[in-house]
């Protein structure tokens, strides 16, 4: 959650909040949220409430993404979520695409040969522009990738060369309209990204200014697919800079990210801590937004 203050025509944010729920953990085997995650989820919606409550939210817009957008138990969690205090729109893949877009070129001016990658839990974004052919989702989001492909702790050389082989596949095939396509850099949003840098960097504690601009060459990042793979859960844990929740998924997130620089051929990757949140904010301002 991002809650920002608008002054003198410019949005400034004041808070950060985040929890990692896992909340398509179970999607791949039962077509559901589970029910651990579901409690979690929810229970996540009611702390940000009461965080509103406490600053004097005006205004607010709860957007839902891949997980809700195929969850056969969706109604039922919106309704919950309702009963928390929170109203979720469920927002198709080509506006979640292009309001990522909107918040990393809010940060960095992404032009063309820019290609942005947001890995989420249940999809992950391939954004070039703001047209519709200028986006793609793959719904190999990192918690679903651990339903599909789980790993032991700490995972076996089998299982990550397995996990790099689907991901390697699934984005050539996923991609191949954009076989023409050439990049010069690319822009990774969210956690698997904020979190490579901040580990990259030794951070103890999180700073979004020294994520942003944050830059790694494809080497590096091979690095740390390598360094990680070989930890437990624990073992990654312990290091400067990982985030709680994160330990687990930071596996598939960096493979699929070396996955994509190797597709496109790119070998320089920049960190932005903007991303969707920051893409939704304008369109509260302008309108489109529920009363506090």
């Amino acid at each position: 959650m991002l809650v920002a203050v608008v002054e003198r025509g410019r949005i400034r944010p004041v808070a950060r909040f985040r929890r990692i729920t896992g909340m398509g953990k179970e999607l791949r085997a039962t077509g559901k949220i589970g029910p651990a995650e579901f409690r979690e989820s929810v229970s996540a919606l009611r702390e940000f409430r009461r965080e509103m409550d406490r600053l004097n939210v005006i205004e607010y817009r709860a957007c839902g993404t891949a997980g809700l957008r195929v969850a056969e138990n969706r109604e039922e969690f919106l309704d919950a979520a309702l009963a928390a205090g929170v109203r979720v729109d469920v927002i198709p893949a080509s506006e979640e695409a292009r309001r990522t877009w909107e918040g990393v070129h809010g940060r960095f001016r992404a032009e063309d040969g820019t290609l942005v990658m947001d890995i989420g839990g249940g999809s992950t974004e391939f954004v070039a522009g703001t047209r519709a052919r200028d986006s793609i989702s793959l719904p190999i989001g990192v918690v679903v990738a651990c339903g599909l492909l789980p790993l032991s702790d700490p995972p076996g050389p089998w299982q990550i060369a397995n996990m790099k082989h689907y991901f390697n596949g699934r984005i050539s095939t996923g991609t191949a309209s954009w076989s023409k396509r050439r990049f010069r850099r690319m822009i990774g949003t969210a956690g698997t990204f904020t979190t490579l840098a901040a580990l990259d960097r030794k951070m103890t504690e999180y700073d979004p200014g020294r994520i942003d601009g944050h830059s790694m060459s494809l080497a590096g990042v091979r690095h740390w697919e390598d360094r990680l793979a070989r930890l437990t859960d624990k073992e990654r844990l312990r290091l400067p800079g990982m985030e709680e929740g994160r330990e687990r998924y930071i596996v598939p997130g960096i493979c699929q990210a070396v996955a994509a620089m190797e597709r496109f051929g790119i070998g320089k990757l920049v960190v932005s801590d903007a991303g969707i949140l920051e893409g939704i904010l304008p369109g509260i301002w302008n309108g489109k937004g529920d009363r506090g």
